[in-house]
């Protein structure tokens, strides 16, 4: 997966259909399914998919990564935000949020004992990291930090996930929304913000500024029909899409991959 933006052509890697078997999923074109793959690339390809690392998920929903990290031998803190935080979002209203740690188990991937012995749960608000929740090896997230108010607000959480997480050498991975429309305009403020090319860019000088390395940001620019699809409202949970609108904007998903450094 070269790219940091989502685009057909790693549907048809031989290595994202694997990925999506391992986590029990269909490989269809929908960007959701590629944040999960990208994650899962990524932090394969730096070595924290062993036994005995430990991961941090924020704003995990349901999403099937934290069982299949499990049934690797990963030991995984799986966080979702309070309830106070989700009702105002909306995110219980769109099946994005995990109620429970048995909510998380998928009995296709790992078995419950195993499951129970690797996973933990408990609530964690995004713009104020416990200070509890440190010296793990690796964490992600997969679209959450656009919700957090602001572009700025998104921005201070993947910082301070990398510097508050993790050990020296651990490594962060996080997808948000991208903005195809405009490098100019974008939604900066409300429950779910855009990142232009360029805020993604200034993230990423940012970090790299802070000591930390960045993988390099390299955007497609595929223009085949699947590329060409924007879905639009009113959206349906599970259709395929890898391109969708929100108000004004063509948005797709990017993601960061982050070593930490000091």
């Amino acid at each position: 997966m070269k790219y940091a933006d989502c685009s057909s052509a790693d549907f048809q890697a031989k290595t994202f259909v694997d990925i999506c078997r391992q986590i029990d999923k269909e490989p269809i074109y929908h960007r959701k399914l590629w944040e999960w793959v990208f994650i899962v690339h990524h932090l394969r390809k730096k070595g924290m998919l062993i036994p005995n690392k430990t991961g941090l998920v924020f704003g995990v929903g349901t999403e099937p990564l934290p069982s299949f990290f499990a049934s690797l031998g990963v030991n995984v803190v799986a966080t979702d935000a309070p309830p106070d935080v989700i009702v105002d979002s909306g995110w219980t209203q769109s099946n994005q949020y995990a109620e429970s740690k048995k909510t998380l188990l998928n009995k296709n991937i790992i078995d419950e004992e195993k499951f129970d012995n690797l996973v933990s749960y408990r609530h964690c608000d995004m713009n104020n990291i416990d200070d509890s929740l440190k010296n793990f090896d690796f964490c992600w997230s997969s679209c959450c930090f656009e919700h957090l108010g602001s572009l700025q607000y998104g921005a201070d959480f993947v910082i301070n996930s990398v510097e508050k997480t993790l050990k020296l050498g651990g490594v962060a991975c996080h997808t948000t929304e991208f903005n195809l429309s405009s490098d100019n305009n974008t939604i900066e403020h409300g429950p779910t913000v855009i990142y232009r090319r360029r805020d993604i860019k200034e993230l990423a000088f940012k970090l790299r500024q802070r000591g930390h390395d960045v993988e390099e940001v390299v955007f497609s620019n595929n223009q085949s029909a699947i590329d060409s699809f924007v879905d639009i409202p009113p959206f349906h949970d599970g259709f395929p899409h890898i391109k969708l609108q929100l108000e004004q904007y063509v948005v797709t998903s990017v993601g960061l991959v982050i070593t930490r450094r000091r």
